[in-house]
Formats: structure tokens, sequence, C-alpha cells
């Protein structure tokens, strides 16, 4: 699969740093971009950097000279984590501006998956209503809610429970923790 991982200026870029350990550049194209802010969040929730994997490759939000910008070009999945309330009103309301909201235009038109991990609370109903056209529009809004059903003992675990939902999303396996399952009898 051709994958487009965007991360944005809010909190949360656990997040996305444990979302792209999980995926194979050797087994999807991976590509990662971020938005105008998302530098300084990560330099304050990431002290050592965000780390890519040999082979995925970084786009600037400035150019829309990129592969995705156009519809004859699109990902396969857009996955925007974490998704600022700002980025995500931007989308639902088709703003393009930047490469970033230009590519999550292009998915929803041509009905590719895209994949919305808002994390920021509380909402308003502007919230709710942009939330209302996303879902119209296709878009998958998953919010970083964690569980803690089988008791993570991490943050990163606590990350995992959010990430491990998103790659199920996506259609990618993993290993993520434990599944519900039935009761035993």
């Amino acid at each position: 699969m051709r994958l487009l991982i965007a991360i944005t200026g809010a909190s949360g870029s656990i997040y996305a740093q444990r979302l792209l350990e999980q995926i194979d550049p050797n087994q999807h194209e991976v590509h990662v971009m971020l938005s105008q802010y998302a530098p300084q969040v990560l330099a304050e929730e990431l002290p050592e950097g965000l780390h890519l994997k040999k082979g995925v490759i970084q786009h600037s939000h400035r150019s829309m000279n990129l592969p995705f910008a156009s519809g004859s070009n699109p990902p396969d999945v857009m996955v925007v984590i974490p998704c600022s309330l700002g980025t995500l009103g931007r989308i639902a309301h088709g703003l393009s501006s930047d490469s970033l909201l230009r590519c999550a235009d292009v998915v929803l038109k041509e009905r590719r998956k895209l994949i919305l991990v808002p994390r920021e609370t509380p909402l308003s109903l502007i919230h709710i209503k942009n939330f209302e056209l996303l879902l119209l529009a296709g878009a998958i809004l998953l919010p970083a809610n964690p569980h803690y059903y089988f008791r993570p003992t991490t943050v990163e675990a606590v990350a995992d429970t959010v990430v491990s939902r998103v790659l199920d999303q996506m259609g990618i396996e993993h290993n993520l923790g434990n599944r519900w399952r039935d009761e035993p009898e």
C-alpha cells in the first residue's frame, strides 16, 4: 500500500511515532508530512526527535509538488495523527492552503481512506459539526481515546491501544496488545 502519515501540531506526537514504528517501509510505500506547527510540538514531546525508518519519504507541507496533491496519484490511505481540531476543520471545509490539506482533500474526493486521529478536548458544537461533515464525506474519525482493558503499564503501551486501532483501520496486521474475546466457559 501507499501510505501518507501526516503529523499536525496537536499534542500526541507519541501516537505518530508509535504508528511509524509499526509500519515496515519494505512492505509499504511510506510517506510522512509535518504540518507547519508539528516540529515545535515534536521538539517538546519527543526530545530525541521523530525517528523515521530507512525508506520512509518525507515531504514538505509547503510544496504542492508531490505525488499525492493530484487526484491522478492519491495514496491508498492517509492518516493524520495526531490531528489538531484546526486541521480537522480545514479538511472538513475543503480548504487546501498547504499540501497536507490538499492531500486530505484529494483522498476524500478520490474515495480513498482518510483516518483522522483528533486528540483535543473538550469539543464545541463547531467541532461536532466538522466531525459530521467529515463522516458524511467518508472520513474515519478515530479519536485518541486509549483503553485500559489489559492494564497497560507504560506510556507507550497506553499509546499503543490507540495505534492498534489505527493499524486495524489501515488494514495492517500487528501484534500490539490483546484483542477482546469470549470469556472462557
